[in-house]
C-alpha cells in the first residue's frame, strides 16, 4: 500500500504534548465516510459553537486531527484540539476532567477505570480503527529478512549485556543493536511490553520517546538500529524505513491492511480505540462531533495509513444510547 498522509505534518510534532487545534475557516475539501456521509450534506445540518478537547495516543493522533480537519469545514464555530501526550498522559488528563475524549492504542486499565469511577466520570469505549504494531530497521541493514517473537524477546529483553546482532542470530554482524521504544507512556510500549516482553524489563540502552517521529528518525541515522511504532508511521516514512516480517509461530508475515485486518499479522495487529466522556455526550455540540468521527473514522483511519472496521454501525448505536 502507497498511501500519503492527506491531513498529518507529523514532522513538526513536539517531544512530549503535542497539541493541535482546529480553528480554520470553510474549504474546498471533500471526503467520504463509511455511512455515505460527506462533508457538504454535513454542512447542511445545523450549526454549532462550543469546544472539544481530545488528549492521548500518538498511534491514534493522525486520525483524530484528519477527523477534527473535516469536521471543522462543515462546523467552522467548532474549536477541536487534539493533544499527543500518549495514552497514558491522555487518561491522565481524562481522569482529571480536562478532556472530553481520550484517544487510546491500547484497553483502559482496572486502575484508570477506578480512578475514573472515583473521580465520578463515566466513559463509553469505541474501537475505531486497526493498526499494525510495525518492527523497522535501517535501510542498509541487508541481513534481517524477518524475526521470530523469540528472536523479539531476546533482543529487547534486558539481561545485563551489550546486545549484538551476532547474539540473536548466527552469521549476523558483531555490531551492537541501537534500540528506539516508544516511552512508557504510550499505549504502543505498553501493547509491545505485553505481547513480547510479557512484561519484563526492556534493554536499559534503548532510547525511549512519546514522539514516533523521534524514533524515525533515529532508526534512519543508524544503520544497526531497530524499532517499532505504528503501521501509519511506518508508511509515511516506507521510503527510507525498511520493515521488518514477523513470525507468530506460522511463518513470517509483513503489516499491510490485509494481515492486519485478518489478524494473520500475529500478535502485534492490534485495536485502537476513542474514550467518550458520557457527560460531554449529552452536549449537542460534542455529541455532533463523536457522531462525524465513527461516521468518517474508516475512510479517514485508511487515508492516513490504518485499516478500518468492518463496520461501524453498533458504535454509531451505542453513541445514540448515550444522547
Amino acid at each position: 500500500m502507497n498511501k500519503k498522509f492527506r491531513h498529518v505534518a507529523l514532522s513538526t510534532m513536539l517531544t512530549g504534548v503535542v497539541a493541535f487545534t482546529v480553528a480554520c475557516g470553510p474549504q474546498n475539501n471533500e471526503t467520504g465516510s463509511e455511512n455515505n456521509t460527506t462533508t457538504e450534506e454535513t454542512a447542511d445540518s445545523k450549526q454549532f459553537e462550543g469546544a472539544v478537547n481530545i488528549d492521548g495516543s500518538s498511534t491514534v493522533f493522525p486520525i483524530m486531527e484528519a477527523i477534527a480537519e473535516e469536521y471543522n469545514l462543515a462546523q467552522p464555530k467548532m474549536k477541536v484540539s487534539v493533544a499527543s501526550s500518549g495514552t497514558g498522559g491522555g487518561f491522565k488528563a481524562f481522569i482529571a476532567g480536562e478532556t472530553d475524549i481520550s484517544n487510546a492504542s491500547r484497553p483502559i486499565k482496572d486502575e484508570e477505570k477506578a480512578q475514573l469511577e472515583k473521580a465520578g466520570i463515566e466513559f463509553t469505549e469505541f474501537e475505531i480503527a486497526k493498526d499494525g504494531l510495525s518492527i523497522v530497521v535501517n535501510k542498509d541493514n541487508d541481513w534481517v529478512d524477518s524475526l521470530t517473537v523469540d528472536e523479539l524477546k531476546k533482543m529487547w529483553l534486558e539481561d545485563g549485556t551489550v546486545k549484538k546482532w551476532s547474539d540473536i542470530r548466527e552469521g549476523w554482524p558483531e555490531e551492537e543493536i541501537k534500540f528506539y521504544s516508544p516511552g512508557t507512556d504510550s499505549g504502543t510500549f505498553d501493547y509491545f511490553d505485553e505481547v513480547i516482553l510479557e512484561e519484563q524489563p526492556i534493554v536499559e540502552k534503548a532510547t525511549l520517546s512519546e514522539d514516533d517521529n523521534i524514533l524515525v528518525q533515529g532508526v534512519t541515522g543508524e544503520k544497526n538500529a531497530i524499532g517499532y511504532f505504528g503501521y501509519a508511521y511506518y508508511l509515511e516514512n516506507k521510503d527510507k524505513l525498511k520493515v521488518v516480517p514477523i513470525d507468530g509461530g506460522n511463518g513470517a508475515v509483513e503489516p499491510t491492511n490485509e494481515t492486519v485486518e485478518s489478524g494473520e499479522y500475529a500478535p502485534l495487529s492490534r485495536p485502537l480505540y476513542i474514550y467518550v466522556k458520557n457527560e460531554s455526550v449529552k452536549k449537542e455540540e460534542i455529541y455532533d462531533f463523536v457522531k462525524f468521527a465513527l461516521e468518517n473514522a474508516g475512510s479517514l483511519s485508511e487515508e492516513v495509513g490504518y485499516v478500518k472496521l468492518p463496520s461501524y454501525d453498533e458504535a454509531l448505536s451505542t453513541l445514540q444510547g448515550l444522547k
